[in-house]
Parts: structure tokens; sequence; C-alpha cells
């Protein structure tokens, strides 16, 4: 009688969990709506529409999460907009789901870059390298733009205002 309880339990635990590993898709089959979202952002993107881009890149991350690509995208869009630190954050969701995808890490270097982060550029630079196991295009364009270093901002002057004869 003590065994057939807890045998009972052990049956419901396997057949609760096989179930629900049973019913989840695969991490490799994004939904086709996120897919064409995906597209459609790219096309507005290459017309030069970023705004536009950024809603439908981010309509097909809300569809599918697991949408990788959309979020590289994403993060290239916000680095055309001028906005490096909101590209890190991109390139890192992106990693997230995929730890070694070696253009979302290009891309974050070059962000870190941008934003003046070269010692954390240079770390996505040797995982690169780790990655593709010798020399490649990743790789070579991300040294190239560490080596060139972070963009040269000045301070805006303002003239001063002209002085007014008062005669």
């Amino acid at each position: 009688m003590r065994y057939t309880s807890v045998a009972v339990a052990a049956a419901l635990t396997m057949v609760s969990i096989s179930t629900s590993l049973h019913g989840q898709r695969p991490d490799d089959q994004i939904n086709e709506k996120s897919l064409a979202l995906l597209q459609q952002g790219k096309a507005a993107r290459a017309a030069g529409n970023l705004e536009g881009a950024t809603d439908l890149l981010e309509s097909a991350v809300v569809v599918d999460p697991r949408n990788r690509q959309a979020f590289i995208v994403m993060a290239e869009v916000a680095e055309a907009r001028g906005l490096p630190g909101k590209a890190i954050r991109l390139y890192r969701e992106a990693l997230l789901l995929e730890p070694n995808d070696v253009d979302a890490l290009q891309g974050q270097g070059e962000a870190l870059v941008a934003k003046g982060a070269i010692a954390r550029a240079r770390q996505n630079l040797a995982r690169v390298k780790v990655l593709c196991k010798g020399g490649c295009a990743q790789a070579n364009a991300l040294a190239a733009v560490i080596a060139k270093g972070p963009p040269v901002t000045t301070a805006q002057v303002v003239p001063p205002k002209a002085a007014t004869a008062k005669e």
C-alpha cells in the first residue's frame, strides 16, 4: 500500500513532464509570421525607412522571441540611428539565444568601440577568433574597427553673440 502511492505519484510526474516536452517547438523553427516581418523590416531598412524598419522588427520579435536574426537587424538599425548603447543591448539579446553567433559578436564589438569600450570589444574579437579557428571576415572587420578606435567627438562650440554697440 505504501509503494502504490509513490508509484502513482512517479507515474503522474512522468506523464506531465513528457506532455510538456512534447508540446514545445524546437528552437530552430521560427514562426513564419515572424520571418515575414523580418523580411519586411530588412526591406524598410534598405529603403532608408529606419523608423518603419524598427517597428516591423520589434513586431517580429513579439511574434517569436526566438528570432535571433530580428535582434541582429534591429541592432544594425539602432547603430544606423546613432544609438550604440541600444545596439549593444540588442546584440546581447541575440547572443543569449545563440552565444556563438559570430555576426552578433562582431556587431556588438563594433558598437562597443563606438561607445569607447575597447577592452570589451577586444574580448569579443578574441571570442570571434576562437570560433572562427583562424582568420575570417568578421574577425578581420572587427580588428580593423578596434584599430581605428572610437569615433572622435568634439564639443560643439557656440560662437559668442556679436557685441551690440550702444551709442
